[in-house]
C-alpha cells in the first residue's frame, strides 16, 4: 500500500507541477519579481517532504530540508545579488540537516535520538555561520572579537565530551 500511495501522490504532484509550469509559459506576465528559478528547488524540497509523509517515511524530512533550505538560500541570494555570501553561507547546510533530523524526530522516527542530533547540528551550524561570517567580513556582529566564537565553540565541545563520557 505504501508504494501505491507514493506513486499516486508522485503522479498528482507531477501533474500539478507541470500545470504550474505550463501556466507560467502561456502567461508570461505571471513571472514577476517574486518568481525565480530557486523556487523550483524549494518546490523539490516540499515534494520530497510530502512524499515522505505520504509514504510513511519520516526520514525523508532530512533531504527535504537540505534541498528546500538550499533553495531558500539561493532565492535570497538571487533577490539581493549577494552571491558572495556563499563564502560562509555553506555553513547553514549542517543546520538544514539538523532541521530535517528534528522534523523526522517530531514525525516519529527515533524521536529522542533524532531531536537530540538535530539540535546539536543546529547549534554547530549556527556557530560555524557566525565564525565564518565574522572572519570573512560578511557579518559585523562581533567586529574584531570574532575569535571569541572559536573559544566558545571549543568550550562547548569539551563540555559535551565530558558530559557524554560521564554518562557512559
Amino acid at each position: 500500500m505504501k508504494g501505491r500511495r507514493g506513486s499516486i501522490v508522485a503522479g498528482g504532484l507531477l501533474i500539478l507541477l507541470g500545470l504550474a509550469f505550463l501556466v507560467l509559459r502561456l502567461v508570461p506576465g505571471l513571472q514577476g519579481t517574486w518568481f525565480s528559478w530557486p523556487l523550483i528547488i524549494v518546490g523539490v524540497g516540499l515534494f520530497l517532504l510530502i512524499m515522505g509523509l505520504v509514504s510513511g517515511e519520516p526520514g525523508m524530512a532530512v533531504p527535504a530540508c537540505i534541498v528546500g533550505g538550499i533553495g531558500a538560500l539561493l532565492y535570497w541570494q538571487n533577490l539581493t545579488g549577494h552571491w558572495d555570501t556563499w563564502s560562509f553561507a555553506w555553513t547553514l547546510i549542517p543546520g538544514f540537516v539538523g532541521a530535517g533530523l528534528l522534523l523526522a524526530g517530531l514525525l516519529g522516527e527515533k524521536p529522542g535520538e533524532m531531536i537530540r542530533a538535530g539540535a546539536v547540528m543546529l547549534v554547530i551550524s549556527a556557530a560555524l555561520f557566525l565564525i565564518f561570517g565574522s572572519f570573512l567580513g560578511g557579518l559585523q556582529l562581533l567586529g574584531a572579537y570574532w575569535p571569541v566564537l572559536l573559544i566558545a565553540l571549543g568550550v562547548l565541545l569539551l563540555v559535551l565530551q565530558l558530559v557524554f563520557r560521564s554518562r557512559r
